[in-house]
């Protein structure tokens, strides 16, 4: 007998079939292999649009407490944190030639974040800042990351259009070289590299061989299109476009070319889901009446929310706060804990089916197409992609000018030629390809090996790793790498406003670094137990989420249909927070060597 509630308007058993036939045409025997990375020949699509040309500056030879590399949010963190701890002598080596990570990179038209930015935007509370919209667009969020800059005087020793290619600890420093033949000694290194800064490309035959104009959405060429972030793309009104790509800066961005081009292509493996936006400017009256301390208490209403802590109340009340179950099975929450898992299971599936035929039918009422419609139902769980949210992105494709071509049956886009992309055997000629190919997510420069570390006696450090796997006390710091310390998702917990689990983890180093400064010339090392401790900490934790993505559909969350084991807490980001604010109390000593 079935064991499914009797009451349900759709049959579960036939939608699990569909969800299945829809990922098996998706996968792709070479996985991630599929795309390409931007070097050698490729290269120039990693290339800064936004740097003067011309740039030149002699080599550094000084010494600083601490560098912080990277200056995205995470990297701008760390060093404003640590700032407020005491350290003056902090250096941001940032690749860019400014401060803003991801947000300095990616001013595609219509780029917004899909985070409210109340919550999302971080050290508010800090600055004294209210953002002007829900969900704020790049440029104000780029500015924001300018006045974190600018509060904590992180301009003054700041070290932009720098690439680090080696860390070497020369006891009683790290020996920080530049591409810019810098060689900076540091007393104290943080790592905070990102993974949104790098694109990649889809491995296309013939990607070379065409003739028309290329580029990356993260590296948008307003020379070639005009306008800017907000519209206004009136190099288009002649042109032929081909649009890669259906994620979600695809979302925000078809909108822009659907208004400005003569003709566009949108080329889609898998739709995203698209759920409502409803994005507005702050209210004046709601922003005067904010108390001090209003921020950080909206994220932590928010964090909690997301990973099924209970709260009084939702201060956020959106689609991801309003979803937040939905999002069990890649963010460790607490939510059903009197259950059993099979129950849990059972429940979360039938929540999920509901939400995803709602969505379905939300393109059905929208799309006045039915067969382009059909092709952007979404047909797998709610978590198996990243959520995208847009209140024009469906209603762009009942625009003539626009049309949708479904490469999953072709395995992708089966080549390019010198006047265009070749799907099912037909060529659709074009005089512009945009890649919304995303990028290399997980792939940071240390754990891709662009960065190389070498430790106490020389010691490789993704080369003592390939061999045990990584180790590490809360994700954060090895044995063997004195004062070293990484920011980012490695063996810690993560959700999904990412830019408020970057804060923790720089309050985080940050009260250990001011520690061991205060100390004088002590290192902060973990010992190999620690570090052993920590790892069955994890295992006994970790989330198993092989399962659930080796069932979705494929794309960078499952590596491309071949999911990986993930080394992350698996309690979730509220209870992990908690465990370092109670180390910090009571063990930090057990780092702390040679006072």
């Amino acid at each position: 007998m079935s064991s499914e509630p009797a009451d349900l308007e759709f049959d579960p058993e036939a939608l699990r079939a569909k969800y299945r036939a829809e990922r098996d045409r998706r996968i792709r025997p070479d996985g991630a292999a599929q795309y390409r990375g931007v070097e050698g020949d490729f290269g120039y699509y990693a290339e800064d649009p936004h740097a003067e040309p011309g740039f030149t500056r002699e080599p550094l030879r000084d010494r600083v407490e601490v560098a912080v590399i990277g200056g995205g949010f995470g990297g701008l963190l760390a060093a404003a944190r640590l700032r407020a701890a005491g350290i003056e002598s902090i250096r941001v080596i940032e690749k860019a030639s400014d401060f803003g990570g991801t947000w300095y990179w990616n001013r595609y038209p219509g780029v917004h974040c899909d985070i409210e930015s109340y919550v999302y935007m971080p050290l508010l509370d800090e600055i004294g800042y209210v953002p002007e919209w829900k969900y704020s667009p790049g440029a104000e969020i780029l500015a924001h990351a300018r006045a974190i800059g600018r509060h904590y005087d992180l301009y003054r020793d700041a070290c932009f259009r720098a690439g680090v290619t080696e860390l070497r600890w020369e006891d009683p420093d790290w020996l920080v070289r530049t591409d810019r033949g810098d060689e900076i000694r540091a007393r104290y290194v943080v790592v905070s590299g990102g993974t949104l800064d790098r694109p990649k490309l889809p491995g296309v035959p013939g990607i070379e061989e065409f003739t028309g104009h290329t580029f990356h959405t993260s590296r948008w060429d307003y020379d070639y299109t005009g306008g800017d972030a907000n519209g206004g793309l009136t190099g288009l009104a002649d042109k032929r476009v081909a649009l890669i790509g259906t994620g979600a800066t695809a979302i925000q961005v078809v909108p822009h070319l659907a208004r400005d081009a003569k003709q566009v292509h949108v080329f889609q493996r898998t739709p995203s889901s698209v759920d409502v936006r409803g994005n507005r400017r702050t209210d004046p009256e709601w922003a005067a009446s904010l108390e001090p301390g209003w921020a950080a208490r909206r994220r932590d209403n928010f964090l909690r929310i997301v990973t099924g802590h209970p709260v009084e109340e939702d201060l956020v009340a959106d689609a991801w706060t309003s979803s937040a179950s939905l999002l069990r099975n890649m963010v460790p929450s607490r939510a059903y804990a009197g259950l059993s898992p099979e129950e849990r299971d059972r429940v979360d599936e039938i929540a999920d089916f509901r939400k995803m035929n709602e969505l379905r039918s939300r393109v059905e009422s929208i799309v006045s197409d039915p067969a382009t419609a059909e092709k952007l139902k979404p047909w797998y769980r709610y978590s198996c992609k990243r959520p995208a949210f847009s209140d024009e992105y469906l209603q762009a494709f009942n625009r003539p000018t626009v049309t949708l071509v479904d490469t999953a049956d072709s395995g992708g886009v089966e080549r390019m030629t010198e006047r265009g992309l070749v799907v099912g055997g037909e060529e659709y000629e074009v005089d512009c390809v945009i890649f919304a190919t995303g990028f290399e997510v997980g792939k940071s420069d240390v754990m891709s090996g662009r960065l190389p570390v070498f430790g106490r006696d020389g010691v490789p450090l993704l080369g003592t790793w390939r061999t045990t796997g990584p180790r590490t006390l809360h994700g954060f710091s090895s044995n063997g790498f004195p004062n070293l310390f990484h920011l980012g998702p490695l063996q810690n917990a993560s959700s999904v406003n990412f830019v408020h689990v970057l804060d923790e983890q720089a309050t985080h180093v940050a009260a250990v670094v001011a520690e061991a400064h205060k100390r004088g010339s002590c290192t902060v090392e973990p010992t190999v137990d620690a570090e052993s401790e920590w790892l069955a900490t994890i295992e006994r934790t970790a989330p198993d989420l092989e399962k659930f993505l080796a069932e979705c559909t494929p794309g960078y969350y499952n590596n491309e249909g071949k999911p990986r084991k993930r080394q992350s807490f698996g309690e979730g980001a509220v209870v992990f927070h908690e465990l370092l604010r109670n180390w910090r109390k009571s063990r930090m000593d057990e780092v702390m060597h040679g006072e």
